[in-house]
């Protein structure tokens, strides 16, 4: 059961259609030539996003609710505050006695930039390929098959693991009792130890289930490794597809290095 954490949502796009390995490819392609934008090459980035917008609007997505649900990045980008305040360089007073870097600025806003691009393109990726279609692709693009297989169970076990959570939280819920006027449970100390005695529970409830998928899996024929068809050959129509954003992403980064850059 992986419905809880699968992004894929179905449809009917020449996108949703491609073929995973080249989405793949793309996906990757994409998010090294972002990482790859020279730092102060600004007209790349709204180029980068026109692309990654575009790509979003032929599988049916708008290009707001990509940009939204890429911002899940930008909590990760405090970690980079400090270069704010480190580089070297001329400085620019905001107030109070406060003074930053410009180099720092301008470092911190392009990797803020990368970072939100970056995972607008995964996202795209996850939206319009089933998790199974992804496995199969990695695969078929002789990624180790150790490191396919732990992707693989990650996902699966993650799932797993919020089903048992649920369950303790809704076994909790059960028994606090409550009454009018005062909220359920005890003191702060209290609770934390609730939660401690929970946090174990579920590390036990979750190892003896596990146990039990691997000995289901064994009883099956599992012997190390995912066993899958053989893949179907690439047609080229999948790799001009692919080829085109591809060549657009090689035309805003030869733009980055020669004028903007």
């Amino acid at each position: 059961m992986i419905h809880s954490l699968d992004r894929y949502q179905p449809g009917h796009s020449p996108l949703h259609q491609g073929d995973p390995r080249v989405k793949v490819v793309v996906a990757f392609a994409l998010i090294g030539g972002i990482a790859l934008t020279p730092e102060r090459a600004w007209p790349a980035y709204p180029a980068l996003w026109t692309l990654v917008a575009g790509l979003g609007a032929l599988a049916g997505l708008s290009a707001g609710r990509l940009a939204r649900l890429g911002s899940v990045a930008l909590p990760f980008m405090l970690a980079a505050v400090p270069l704010l305040f480190t580089m070297p360089g001329e400085t620019l007073a905001i107030g109070g006695g406060i003074a930053i870097s410009q180099a720092g600025l301008a470092r911190f806003v392009t990797l803020l930039l990368k970072s939100w691009l970056s995972v607008q393109v995964a996202l795209l990726l996850a939206m319009t390929t089933p998790f199974a279609d992804l496995v199969w692709a990695l695969g078929s693009l002789r990624v180790p098959g150790t490191l396919v297989t732990l992707i693989a169970f990650m996902v699966r076990y993650l799932s797993t693991l919020s089903d048992e959570a649920q369950r303790l939280l809704r076994a909790r819920a059960a028994r606090s009792a409550w009454g009018a006027g005062r909220p359920a449970g005890g003191s702060l100390l209290w609770r934390a130890r609730v939660t401690g005695g929970m946090v174990g529970n579920l590390f036990l409830r979750s190892y003896e289930r596990s146990e039990r998928v691997y000995a289901a899996m064994v009883a099956r024929g599992y012997a190390g490794e995912m066993r899958q068809l053989a893949p179907p050959p690439l047609s080229w129509r999948a790799v001009l597809a692919g080829a085109m954003p591809l060549a657009i992403l090689g035309l805003i980064q030869l733009a980055a290095v020669v004028w903007w850059g």
